[in-house]
């Protein structure tokens, strides 16, 4: 089989092998229109242990999200008459569910960065490697696990206040100084918590990639766009931030002195 998502193959909606693959574990739901695309991206995650089912629009993705309840989306922006970003926020809006989200040109950063926004985990641009593929659907469901593991550490701890902010690990829940909820996206919280881990100290992109695990590869504006969404909700001025400084050189840095309750 090809390596690249290039070739030409019939669709694979109702090809065999269906009984073999309701054994396996992982679900991946494929939402693209183009059925040769379609056939070469389920039919090589079959082949690695992947069960692959696939939509086209809109409607089908809300069916099989909620049926089939998958482990992981992999969502091209380019849809026809559907419109990819408001799948996204469809699919943010009901699931945390791991979202890798495919372009078709390298030129469409905008689109890239407003799916990262709005809440995707990772992005791939066609035409991409299915290798390449898989080792970033292996990846953000690794992130998912640590994201779990990091969920029940972070029940074992307590509550903590930095101005006029509270954590609450145990919930998971941020407080403002009236008391009110605010409510962060995992990206959000495991970027406060790695600041609130390390406070008052500049702390590097790398070091935040790690921390946080929202990308494996080197991939530095997922972390900004992290660390401005995070401003819009800590910050009383984003544009003038006081709270997590930019540090020229370095990265970031969260002013405030964290206190334990």
């Amino acid at each position: 089989m090809s390596e690249r998502a290039d070739g030409h193959a019939s669709d694979p909606d109702n090809r065999s092998g269906n009984e073999s693959a309701q054994r396996k574990s992982l679900i991946c739901l494929v939402v693209e229109d183009d059925s040769t695309m379609r056939h070469l991206v389920t039919s090589y995650l079959e082949d690695n242990d992947i069960r692959a089912i696939s939509a086209t629009k809109r409607d089908e993705v809300a069916r099989l999200m909620a049926k089939c309840q998958p482990d992981v989306v992999v969502l091209d922006l380019r849809l026809g008459r559907d419109d990819g970003l408001d799948l996204l926020r469809d699919i943010r809006a009901e699931s945390d569910t791991p979202v890798i989200i495919t372009t078709g040109h390298r030129r469409d950063e905008i689109d890239r960065v407003v799916g990262l926004e709005l809440g995707a985990d990772d992005y791939i641009t066609k035409p991409f490697g299915l290798r390449e593929l898989l080792a970033r659907i292996r990846a953000v469901l690794r992130r998912r696990d640590a994201s779990q593991l990091g969920a029940t550490r972070d029940a074992e701890k307590g509550r903590c206040r930095f101005g006029n902010w509270q954590l609450d690990r145990k919930n998971r829940q941020l407080t403002n100084s009236a008391g009110e909820p605010v409510v962060l996206s995992k990206g959000e919280y495991a970027l406060l918590v790695a600041f609130l881990n390390a406070p008052q100290r500049p702390l590097s992109r790398e070091h935040l990639l790690q921390a946080t695990r929202i990308h494996e590869d080197v991939f530095d504006r997922s972390i900004d766009v992290q660390v401005l969404r995070l401003r819009r909700k800590l910050e009383t001025d984003p544009a003038t931030p006081s709270i997590i400084r930019t540090e020229r050189g370095v990265g970031y840095v969260f002013t405030l002195a964290v206190e334990p309750l």
